[in-house]
């Protein structure tokens, strides 16, 4: 399954190229409208894979978990493994007593790393509360700095402690509990902050789980020029779902079956953006949104990945009968991914991409592969 997503990836990167791919749906991935009306926390949603490899199984008594913390419009990870902690980002300025109440929240007393993606203030903003207000042993930052408040604070506060930010360089590493880290970018600096995000991927067991920052396609394309294995169990997509990031033969590389996004709920950015929610849909990969699900768990015990959502805005589905069928074809086809659906599934291309068939086997008779999402 796995080499028939990269087949037709690899062929949607050739359309694009070309200029014979649309990217435009009227039916985005996961862009379900949010029930206003829940104010509390609702069950939580759960969602598991199962991966077969020959990876090492991690030792006995073992946990990893990351959770994608909801700072809005920005980004912010507590990465958990075996009781030591890693932070990657701290969202905007704004979100430092949030930064500070949820580590404490998580009993985090010490913190083994600490990561700046890059110097932006959606990402860099929260950092000053976390260095100001817990121990922590290595700091992680790309060399390009940024002359703003929150950098500032962050930088020097580190260096009140007599830590020395380190630069990571692609091919960089570091145990972090029962997982490794490996750094793959940034590959050159620039004076673009969003080309020099720190781009790693952490591997727990089978498992594992890309950071990307705001990398957008010239980091991304240098990042493949170094042939490193970017497979990833999980990925969490680039700015925020922003067009310019998560391209085509980035996504082919990284081959997710999860993808996180960090976003505010009605942003100005309107992120994510159709043209990364097609990308995914194209990928058969299961979206989970900051924006329509609040704080997001992904647990991992190093074969099956868990994720639980903190709300539940996730469309509820009703198995289709025949019945449901009559007035649109029994399934309904993607002209470009090459996959049909039921009429009822939150999957649909955009209807100058759909082509009708009567039968399952009509639909499989002429090279379509049925729905990751819905099953047909």
């Amino acid at each position: 399954m796995k080499h028939l997503k990269q087949l037709i990836l690899l062929l949607l990167i050739i359309f694009s190229l070309t200029g014979c791919y649309s990217s435009v749906s009227e039916n985005p991935m996961n862009d379900v409208i949010p029930d206003d009306t829940v104010s509390q926390e609702v069950q939580p949603t759960e969602d598991t894979e199962e991966i077969s490899s020959s990876e090492p199984e991690v030792p006995n008594g073992s946990s990893f978990e990351i959770h994608y913390i909801d700072v809005g419009q920005a980004d912010a990870a507590l990465v958990v493994c075996d009781g030591n902690y890693m932070l990657i980002d701290g969202g905007n300025p704004e979100d430092s007593s949030l930064i500070y109440s949820y580590l404490t929240k998580q009993n985090v007393e010490k913190l083994h790393t600490i990561v700046c993606s890059h110097a932006h203030d959606d990402h860099v903003g929260g950092l000053p509360a976390a260095v100001y207000n817990f121990k922590f042993e290595n700091v992680y930052a790309p060399e390009r700095e940024n002359d703003i408040d929150a950098y500032n604070s962050f930088k020097n506060k580190v260096i009140e402690k007599g830590i020395t930010i380190k630069n990571p360089k692609p091919g960089d590493s570091f145990d972090f509990g029962s997982s490794t880290v490996e750094f793959y970018g940034p590959v050159y600096d620039t004076t673009d902050l969003n080309n020099t995000s720190i781009v790693l991927k952490i591997t727990y067991g089978e498992t594992s789980f890309m950071f990307t920052g705001d990398a957008e396609r010239e980091e991304e394309q240098d990042i493949l020029n170094k042939n490193f294995d970017l497979s990833a169990t999980v990925l969490k997509v680039g700015h925020h779902g922003g067009a310019t990031s998560t391209t085509y033969p980035f996504l082919h590389e990284v081959m997710p079956k999860y993808a996180v996004i960090s976003v505010g709920k009605n942003n100005q950015y309107h992120h994510p953006t159709e043209d990364v929610l097609s990308r995914l849909r194209d990928a058969d990969v299961t979206v989970y949104r900051t924006d329509l699900n609040g704080d997001i768990i992904a647990k991992s015990d190093g074969k099956n990945v868990t994720f639980t959502t903190k709300k539940n805005e996730q469309p509820t589905v009703v198995t289709p009968t025949p019945n449901n069928y009559n007035s649109q074809g029994s399934y309904i086809g993607n002209k470009k991914s090459k996959k049909f659906h039921y009429p009822t599934c939150h999957s649909l291309p955009a209807e100058h991409n759909q082509v009708i068939f009567s039968s399952r086997e009509e639909a499989i008779s002429q090279g379509f592969s049925s729905c990751g999402n819905c099953h047909p």
